[in-house]
């Protein structure tokens, strides 16, 4: 009985191990591609459509895998790419009157923290 549950016990370790390993690589690439958007989007006002279609179908994965508060910091950072690439573009002289907005990834940095915190094991 005790080799069943040892066997059960590592087999749940190494499941919620992939687990946090997929999270971990699904905000990564969440995150890299949001901050090159968002880079994008205060200098251009022609949105890449293919690379917010790619940034959205992490978020998809994100409403499989992730907590609420991580799938609405991601819908939000979305939403803030996408008003960028609609409002004027941005000159570095700029920069001291937005340094605030500068972050887009702040939230969603908080939310995936809080979030994998919570899944590792205490």
């Amino acid at each position: 009985m005790s080799g069943w549950l040892g066997r059960r016990r590592r087999l749940r370790e190494r499941h919620h191990a992939r687990s946090f390993s997929k999270r971990e690589r699904l905000y990564r690439s969440f995150i890299e591609e949001a901050s090159r958007l968002y880079a994008d989007a205060l200098v251009s006002d022609r949105a890449e459509i293919p690379q917010l279609v790619n940034l959205y179908t992490l978020v998809g994965r994100m409403r499989i895998l992730s907590s609420d508060d991580v799938v609405h910091a991601a819908e939000r950072t979305g939403r803030l790419i996408i008003e960028t690439y609609l409002s004027p573009n941005r000159a570095f002289i700029d920069l001291p009157a937005f340094i605030d907005e500068i972050d887009p990834l702040r939230d969603f940095g908080h939310a995936c923290r809080r979030e994998l915190l919570d899944l590792s094991p205490h």
